[in-house]
């Protein structure tokens, strides 16, 4: 029988074990950028519009995206425990760096003479951003969330070895048995996560772009 066969038959029998696997994985991936999200955007917005905490808030996110995965998840589990709320916190802090960042660049990066054309109109510096600037800035979101996502489904991977569970915990099995098979029939559909991300947030980059133009 040859691998491919195999590998087939393996993800036919134990498809209902994949699907809740997927469905866990994808959950967790879904709290972590939606937590970076409602944090990520607001501290984009506070270094874009104040020059002298930007250093600082890019900064600490990119230390935290420097810290080693298995690390930061292990200093995690001293102060919230095993599971799946500690899977997500970690998340949570993978996918902060590209969000702040791609929010800071995107405010940045809008076009001087439309801040111009807006403060001629009379608009508040408060109307201005969320108005103008930040709605000109969500292609440069959209394109860190499409970075965060892939991070966020790669990363989760290793949610087993502090309780979570998710496709990791199939392909950590297939590790320990020694199992091409089920590393496998964990990392396929990982890897299909992470690109069906990819290209649905690469869409919704592509039509805002389109919008704007």
């Amino acid at each position: 029988m040859s691998f491919i066969t195999e590998l087939g038959l393996y993800m036919a029998e134990n498809y209902s074990t994949l699907l809740s696997l997927t469905l866990e994985h994808i959950l967790m991936v879904v709290y972590g950028l939606g937590m970076a999200l409602l944090v990520g955007v607001p501290l984009g917005i506070i270094a874009a519009r104040y020059e002298k905490v930007a250093p600082l808030i890019l900064s600490l996110t990119n230390i935290l995206q420097l810290i080693p995965s298995l690390a930061m998840l292990a200093i995690l589990m001293i102060y919230f425990g095993l599971g799946f709320e500690t899977m997500v916190i970690g998340l949570f802090f993978y996918s902060l760096l590209p969000i702040v960042r791609n929010t800071y660049v995107g405010i940045r990066e809008v076009d001087p003479s439309i801040t111009e054309a807006g403060v001629g109109v009379g608009m508040t510096a408060l109307q201005l951003l969320y108005k103008v600037q930040f709605p000109l800035s969500i292609p440069f979101l959209m394109a860190g969330l499409r970075v965060a996502s892939v991070i966020a489904v790669a990363v989760a991977c290793i949610g087993p070895y502090i309780g979570a569970g998710g496709l990791g915990k199939e392909i950590i099995s297939g590790i320990s048995l020694q199992s091409d098979v089920k590393i496998y029939a964990g990392a396929i559909p990982a890897a299909l996560l992470a690109i069906t991300a990819d290209l649905i947030l690469g869409k919704i980059e592509k039509n805002k772009k389109q919008r704007i133009a």
